[in-house]
């Protein structure tokens, strides 16, 4: 059984040989990587992960001069993504964070997100993902389409979270027609990644906070989740088993239930700062697997190895009988995540037994 098939297994919940590991670390950590290891591989290839992105589908026009228009100024070294959104550089302490800036915000006209340049992925090709998932295939390496910001998060970049809210509070057309178009750009863009083959399409949109969801249910309920549920009919068209991971930050409890009708199938990251992990996995483990768990807020850049080891095996045994766990660090392992830490999560992957 090689990475990609031992991969799949754990998340599919069949038999599988052994615990992968798993992290994302920031450009400082990459540094500390290198230095520790002597290394100049991959950090993902270093330390043996069954997965990897493939390239990122990017839209018919990459050119971001038609968006600078929406600006009045930007600082130097300012990055305009492909939805326009403006990331301008942060200070020195900030190290790799970015200031968003939102094109759309204020505007009170329908006019204008009607003339909005949004992109479009209708003529976009994929050989190059598809050369990517057979590469990755070949090296028994599961193969991931990373599109997370996926409906209400690119819409609130763009629009500003605020102006959106209140546009969907009070039924405006505007909360509509946006909601529907970055639904359809997205539609066209997850297509495109599974008709490549990848086995993972990894999307996702934050809708919880530290302690409670970011929306009435029956709001997300309105708004949110038939949008989800179309994007995830339309690639399970083209593909029933590709694995839909869904990514939201905080508390979500109560949304969950809706995540499972919108068809997804791994829950990401179960951010256990504001939900219980045990409380999660009893009530939707017989509809979910999950990956995540072990927490970037407190436990990896604050305890001890021994603390990070006890939470790795204490989330593998809630999960012991009926697995689905990929367990994981919650998010990007920034520069106040001390290495010993890190390499006390790999050890205790490599140390669980089943």
């Amino acid at each position: 059984m090689d990475k990609r098939e031992n991969l799949l297994a754990m998340l599919l919940k069949k038999d599988y040989s052994k615990i992968p590991c798993e992290f994302m670390l920031c450009p400082f950590l990459i540094d500390i990587f290198k230095e520790k290891t002597g290394s100049d591989m991959d950090y993902m290839d270093y330390y043996e992960m069954p997965w990897k992105r493939v390239s990122e589908i990017m839209p018919n026009d990459i050119n971001p001069e038609r968006f600078k228009r929406y600006y009045e100024s930007l600082k130097p070294g300012t990055k305009i993504d492909i939805f326009g959104v403006a990331h301008e550089p942060g200070s020195a302490y900030a190290k790799h964070m970015t200031y968003m800036r939102n094109p759309l915000k204020n505007i009170s006209d329908i006019k204008d997100l009607e003339e909005y340049p949004f992109p479009s992925f209708d003529n976009v090709s994929n050989e190059k993902q598809k050369e990517d998932v057979e590469n990755l295939h070949n090296r028994g390496i599961a193969s991931i389409g990373n599109m997370q910001m996926t409906i209400w998060e690119t819409a609130w970049t763009i629009r500003s979270m605020e102006d959106l809210m209140v546009d969907m509070m009070v039924d405006d057309e505007m909360a509509t027609y946006l909601l529907d178009k970055i639904m359809n750009i997205s539609t066209q863009r997850a297509k495109l990644y599974v008709k490549a083959g990848v086995d993972i399409l990894f999307i996702g949109d934050d809708i919880g906070m530290q302690n409670n969801i970011m929306m009435s249910v029956d709001m997300y309920v309105k708004w949110l989740k038939p949008r989800l549920k179309h994007l995830i009919d339309e690639v399970k068209n083209i593909n029933p088993n590709v694995i839909v991971f869904y990514h939201s930050c905080g508390y979500i409890i109560p949304l969950i239930p809706h995540l499972i009708e919108a068809g997804i199938d791994v829950l990401n990251p179960i951010q256990t700062e504001c939900m219980d992990f045990k409380e999660v996995y009893d009530k939707f483990n017989n509809k979910l697997s999950f990956h995540g768990t072990i927490g970037t807020q407190k436990v990896m850049p604050l305890g001890t190895p021994e603390e990070v080891r006890d939470e790795v095996f204490k989330n593998l045994d809630i999960a012991k009988t009926n697995g689905g766990l990929f367990v994981a660090p919650t998010h990007l392992l920034e520069p106040d995540v001390p290495w010993e830490n890190i390499m006390a999560y790999v050890q205790a992957c490599t140390d669980y037994k089943r």
